[in-house]
């Protein structure tokens, strides 16, 4: 047995179009949970539990946060950030200017000197073991050096995640498919990592990250290997996935990506971050 939680939709962007285009999105915003996760005498936290007052309840939140590496290395510095349900946000900056920090941040990899961090409305630095684990099975994240398991094809490397979290073979099987048919790679689905270019490896990785439907996917450098045409391919895979309400944080220094997309752009420069685009 599983347990389906819903996760809010914008009505008045569904309203006008058709009954069967409708059903189809409204079905990608359900979540599905093992049921051998359903007794976990702990709750799990979730990230799609509507909150009483949405227009006020982020999802990422950081107050006053700093990162300090045990060498005396400063990554970042007073970092205030919002980010709210829906939204695609870039964020920039020049290699080692704390991009990558903030993301490890966000899904509990890394913990912060001080300032508190709140995802959906859990203190992700506070979270430890299990709890940790369950809360990052909600949120869904790509590397740019991909992270693939090369004895797998891409469909073991996507279905793996869900096994991982006790998903029936039923249910795996009802995912899988779409999704890769999402990043257009149902044709390569039998093909092992080194048959693939690196544009396709980086869809093999979003494919990964989202099949579980996360509310908050977070991108690190996801075209910093590509070349332009794989790397606009990928930000418009993107894209897509936030037009049905995942949440987006993408690191990128391609400024050509910044500059051809109207989504809001903060910078972090010395650790410091400033809102270039709002």
């Amino acid at each position: 047995m599983t347990s389906v939680l819903h996760r809010p939709t914008d009505d008045a962007k569904l309203a006008g179009l058709p009954q069967e285009v409708r059903a189809r999105l409204q079905d990608r915003f359900k979540l599905v949970v093992p049921s051998r996760f359903a007794a976990d005498p702990a709750p799990a936290p979730r990230l799609d539990e509507p909150a009483s007052n949405p227009a006020v309840q982020p999802m990422v939140s950081l107050t006053n946060v700093e990162k300090t590496y045990d060498n005396g290395s400063k990554a970042l510095a007073g970092v205030n950030l919002t980010v709210n349900p829906g939204d695609f946000l870039f964020v920039t900056g020049p290699s080692g200017s704390g991009k990558s920090t903030l993301l490890k941040l966000l899904y509990g990899y890394e913990r912060p000197t001080d300032g508190h961090i709140l995802v959906g409305d859990q203190p992700i630095a506070d979270l430890r073991g299990d709890r940790l684990a369950m809360m990052r099975r909600r949120i869904g994240v790509v590397f740019q050096d991909y992270k693939l398991i090369p004895k797998r094809t891409v469909s073991e490397n996507v279905a793996f995640v869900l096994w991982a979290q006790g998903f029936t073979r039923k249910e795996i099987h009802r995912r899988l498919w779409p999704t890769l048919k999402m990043v257009g790679l149902q044709g390569k689905a039998h093909c092992f990592p080194d048959e693939l270019s690196g544009g396709e490896q980086q869809r093999v990785s979003i494919a990964r990250a989202v099949v579980s439907t996360p509310p908050l996917l977070l991108a690190d450098e996801p075209t910093g290997n590509l070349d332009a045409e794989n790397s606009l391919q990928v930000i418009k895979i993107l894209r897509k996935l936030n037009s049905i309400g995942i949440t987006v944080i993408v690191t990128t220094h391609d400024e050509h990506l910044v500059r051809i997309s109207n989504h809001p752009v903060v910078q972090i420069k010395n650790g410091c971050l400033h809102h270039l685009r709002r």
